[in-house]
């Protein structure tokens, strides 16, 4: 049996006061980060906030589509979609 893999969709927001989830935008979670969107730091900080909030390794939270963009799709390797969910929003 392999392990759960998810996808989120992900709508950021950078150069916010402070690093937070913001609740849900449609099907996307809306997550302002502190990082600006400039040369990647939004993208690392999204991940590395993700796998903080989710209590996974870094290595398991990867950018799947969106690095030039807002509107990401975020690949979460060793949980379902629903733990995922219930960790991020309790």
């Amino acid at each position: 049996m392999s392990a759960p893999v998810c996808r989120l969709p992900i709508r950021v927001v950078p150069n916010a006061s402070r690093d937070e989830i913001a609740g849900w935008l449609a099907e996307s979670l809306k997550v302002k980060l502190r990082a600006p969107a400039l040369d990647g730091r939004a993208n690392e900080a999204l991940c590395r906030f993700l796998s903080d909030r989710l209590r996974l390794p870094l290595r398991q939270v990867v950018l799947l589509r969106g690095e030039k963009s807002r509107q990401k799709l975020i690949e979460i390797h060793g949980i379902t979609l629903e733990d995922a969910r219930a960790r991020l929003l309790p």
